[in-house]
């Protein structure tokens, strides 16, 4: 089962049908987190059939409803236990009473305080579901953290950062225990912050499996894998215009929470601002999404031609002027012929800004990238390609911005006399000049004094060679994609990549349950959701792309046996990148609340 289906079946089987009575009409009252889960692997339909009448937000105020049971599905943050504790202070609750279900292990001092609350009395259940992710896609995940980048990669001595990974590690244990697999943890030994936080998920994992035995067994499951990066393994794939479908909308367009808004044509009356999600309920958006831009137009266009001679609708060239006539001659068919229609229009955005000068950045990006250009010849002096750029006006900030952290990356380092001519020619704002000076901190050589460096591994030099590329404007593949396949394959350097404490360790014979964990939130006529073969689970510190988490589906669909799935504290786009990268030094990133044991 995809990640997303069985997240969906747990939390339909595990919180909104657990305890429910025939003809009972519930409150589902939800945070951010759960919020955002719910979205992406349920259907509003799919919860309102199952007895629940109104979806409620916990942070905000809500109407009382006295004659109703209220469900909660929340993080045992402070904030959220406080809330469900001053709902029931009262001697007229919201709510008849209240089922309440943790995304993850509850601190025991906050199950102590919540026991002891006036709310215990009118609480009917209590249980941990153990899913604290987002389930983004059906091979990617997220933990929702947009500002971990500069919690992880902050040189301020004050922010705790083992206290935020603690969250984290208990977040991505939870994926682990949703897919039902106890894997080998390797790390990329370059960054402390791999090892650390491969320690704090190796000890939850083990108390995991204290209370679960069964937990990892299966056949060829011995050899699933969790392999934690950080994100100066490759800060070149964050930089770069891609090509392919998904990751060019999301990078050229304004797409927001996955909702893409645009103008319709509505034939002889004009325009109508419409929005659409972009998620995998849509076939034609998964099958298309990872595409290249240059084939997309045409291969929408072939599938509105082949539906609408199915449904013998007429229209032969299948264009956004054959819809709208469609439409007028079939509204019985508005729902599919919109969302090709809303397709049509997403290609055509992402092509007109793709020729209104991205071409040419993609180009000299990937002239960079690569180290040589798309006939294949080395380039000497990259500095005469990207000065034009960088002297023209009509190139937006950010661009150049991109343009000279690529060529720092590829110079492996540039002297300060450079790097401020540089600045000087794409007129930076010295406020700006952060942005650059920062990517130290994922370990990458900002300036150099012109002695020997090292290697940098994700360069094209000391990589295998790949011959699928077919645009020169797409030259390049994310060095994830690499490591995937050698992870699969036991390529990968035990050096670079290091197994924590040796290989899994095994917990056979007479586990003790876990003092921990206890057995108080455990279900155990729940059965695990099992895949017959092993897994590889990747998770970046400090954010995945989409062109990465593509990666992800081009590996499983040429390894058969085995399932990637890759995941972050967020998903980067390059915009969100350049924004992480802007941490002010001085000051100190606030967290949000973290759960403490």
């Amino acid at each position: 089962m995809a990640l997303k289906s069985i997240v969906a079946q747990k939390i339909l089987d595990e919180v909104i049908r657990y305890a429910k009575k025939e003809g009972e009409w519930r409150v589902l009252v939800l945070d951010r987190l759960s919020t955002r889960m719910i979205s992406a692997c349920c259907k509003m339909h799919e919860i309102m059939s199952e007895g629940i009448t109104i979806v409620e937000d916990i942070s905000k105020l809500r109407e009382p409803l006295t004659t109703l049971e209220a469900v909660y599905l929340i993080a045992p943050t402070a904030e959220s236990v406080r809330i469900l504790m001053e709902d029931f202070i009262s001697s007229h609750p919201p709510y008849k009473c209240a089922h309440v279900f943790f995304t993850e292990a509850c601190p025991e001092d906050r199950f102590n305080e919540l026991c002891k609350s006036r709310a215990a009395r009118k609480i009917k259940t209590l249980k941990e579901i153990n899913v604290a992710f987002l389930p983004y896609e059906n091979q990617a995940f997220s933990l929702d953290g947009p500002e971990a980048f500069q919690v992880l990669f902050s040189p301020n001595p004050k922010v705790d950062h083992i206290t935020y990974m603690e969250r984290m590690a208990e977040q991505v244990v939870t994926l682990c225990v949703t897919l039902g697999e106890y894997p080998t943890i390797r790390y990329r030994s370059e960054h402390q912050r791999n090892e650390d936080f491969a320690q704090l998920i190796t000890q939850k994992l083990v108390q995991y499996k204290a209370d679960d035995p069964s937990m990892g067994e299966g056949p060829e499951k011995s050899k699933s894998q969790l392999l934690i990066l950080d994100r100066g393994f490759d800060p070149v794939s964050p930089l770069l215009h891609e090509c392919t479908f998904q990751a060019m909308a999301y990078d050229l367009l304004d797409i927001k929470n996955d909702v893409y808004t645009y103008e319709s044509k509505q034939g002889g009356e004009g325009t109508q601002v419409k929005d659409s999600i972009l998620d995998e309920n849509d076939d034609t958006w998964r099958d298309l999404r990872h595409h290249h831009i240059a084939v997309v137009s045409k291969q929408v266009s072939d599938k509105l031609k082949n539906f609408s001679q199915e449904k013998q609708l007429g229209g032969d060239k299948a264009t956004l002027k054959d819809l709208s006539t469609m439409l007028k001659k079939m509204p019985q068919y508005q729902k599919e012929l919109n969302r090709y229609a809303m397709l049509l229009n997403l290609a055509e955005d992402c092509m007109g800004r793709f020729q209104s000068g991205v071409d040419k950045l993609c180009k000299a990006e990937q002239d960079l990238a690569m180290g040589f250009d798309g006939q294949g010849e080395k380039i000497k002096d990259h500095m005469k390609n990207i000065v034009p750029i960088l002297l023209d006006e009509a190139v937006a900030t950010v661009d150049k911005l991109r343009i000279i952290l690529l060529y720092i990356i590829q110079r492996n380092g540039i002297s300060e006399d450079n790097l401020n001519k540089l600045i000087q020619h794409g007129n930076i704002p010295m406020e700006d000049k952060d942005i650059i000076m920062n990517l130290q901190y994922l370990g990458v050589n900002v300036t150099s004094d012109g002695t020997r460096q090292r290697k940098l591994q994700y360069l094209p030099g000391n990589r295998r060679e790949r011959e699928e590329q077919r645009y020169q404007v797409s030259r390049w593949t994310p060095f994830i994609k690499d490591l995937m396949e050698d992870a699969i394959e036991d390529r990968l350097d035990p050096k670079q990549y290091v197994f924590f404490g040796g290989r899994a360790p095994s917990l056979g014979g007479n586990v003790a349950s876990s003092a921990r964990y206890g057995n108080w939130h455990r279900d155990q006529k729940t059965p695990q959701t099992k895949k017959t073969g092993p897994r590889l689970i990747v998770f970046i510190l400090g954010g995945v792309t989409y062109s990465e988490m593509r990666c992800a589906y081009e590996v499983t669909a040429a390894n058969k046996k085995w399932e990637v799935i890759v995941g972050a504290d967020h998903i980067l786009t390059p915009r969100t990148f350049l924004g992480d990268l802007r941490m002010k030094l001085p000051e100190e990133p606030v967290p949000p609340e973290i759960p403490q044991e």
